[in-house]
């Protein structure tokens, strides 16, 4: 039997590339001499993309594959992906959300401990066998007298508060609007948010609608006893403004699992002990990102076994809510979304 065309873009882990070609027929675009040839010769045939933070699938992408019906993206965040485009030409995204809810809420709230309590340089100090010499200084900070004030309550923000509850630490929040059936005090404005509260922690995804969000003045704002903790998308700080705010000392510390150009990230942040660098490893464990690898093929079978996504995101809402178009298989007199 013919098996629907994806395009992978890039290397994807075995579990994402095994499921796939056990269903479809897999091009990998990476692996071609010329990956334009390539493209230009397979491009009427792709019915599906298979993507993650590795490459981009833009405008000029999806206009050059006339077929396309849908774009599967590893990760929750899909910043690389115009999903917008993708709407209008009635092209289906899909994400990998609530899998990766708790992994990521675990390490948000083991880094927001580490860089409050200081323990990843509490350990550096025994490490160099400085213990020998003398204790280590008592931390000034505190998660006892802590407000907590989270940057995006979606699924993650709320697994979040979750756990600031269980500490009996106060939460409040900043939205583009009020979340439904939530305890917890609500800001429409994220500097005031920023001025009451002693931790901003942020959860919001990248994209130009976040890009520097949290600039210098919600820095001022958040104040000389402040931290921050971004486990969201590192656009969303205005990395250069955070520099100068922790060496100027208008925030006290921060804790840092994502950076705007990743791997690479500000050599300026490495000398200071209150701060805290993690190498994006929010979601890092076999057992989520297998889950999320599981979800990205589950999305892409059920398209094309039973004519609806899984997952699929805001900007591509299912049922169909966004333009449609001729796809690719009604060209063949078959169903929208049915293998074949």
């Amino acid at each position: 039997m013919f098996a629907p065309d994806v395009l992978m873009l890039g290397p994807m882990m075995p579990l994402i590339r095994d499921g796939l070609e056990a269903r479809f027929t897999v091009h990998r675009l990476w692996e071609a001499a010329d990956p334009d040839a390539f493209l230009n010769d397979i491009a009427p045939r792709i019915r599906a993309v298979a993507t993650g933070a590795h490459a981009h699938v833009d405008a000029g992408l999806i206009d050059r594959l006339p077929a396309l019906e849908i774009i599967a993206n590893f990760g929750v965040g899909y910043d690389t992906v115009d999903a917008a485009h993708a709407g209008a030409r009635g092209v289906v995204v899909t994400n990998t959300p609530e899998v990766l809810t708790e992994e990521v809420a675990d390490t948000a709230f083991g880094l927001l401990i580490m860089t409050v309590r200081e323990l990843a340089a509490a350990e550096r100090h025994l490490r160099a066998g400085d213990w020998l010499q003398r204790p280590y200084p008592l931390t000034p900070l505190s998660l006892r007298d802590r407000t907590i004030g989270i940057v995006g309550l979606g699924r993650i923000g709320k697994a979040i508060a979750k756990r600031a509850d269980a500490f009996g630490i106060p939460v409040v929040y900043h939205n583009r609007r009020p979340a439904e059936d939530v305890p917890y005090r609500y800001y429409p404005s994220l500097h005031d948010m920023a001025r009451d509260v002693n931790v901003l922690l942020v959860v919001v995804p990248g994209g130009a609608g976040t890009r520097h969000l949290i600039d210098a003045s919600v820095l001022e704002a958040l104040g000389s006893d402040g931290t921050l903790i971004n486990i969201g998308r590192g656009s969303v700080v205005d990395e250069a403004a955070l520099v100068q705010a922790l060496h100027s000392g208008t925030i006290r510390a921060a804790g840092l699992d994502v950076f705007e150009a990743e791997p690479c990230f500000p050599k300026d942040l490495i000398a200071l002990d209150r701060v805290v660098l993690l190498p994006h490893v929010g979601s890092a464990s076999v057992h989520t990102r297998n889950a999320m690898g599981q979800l990205v093929v589950d999305n892409l079978a059920a398209w094309f076994e039973r004519g609806a996504p899984i997952t699929p995101v805001a900007e591509t809402p299912w049922p169909r809510a966004f333009p449609a178009r001729m796809e690719s298989s009604e060209r063949h007199g078959i169903a929208p979304g049915h293998r074949t």
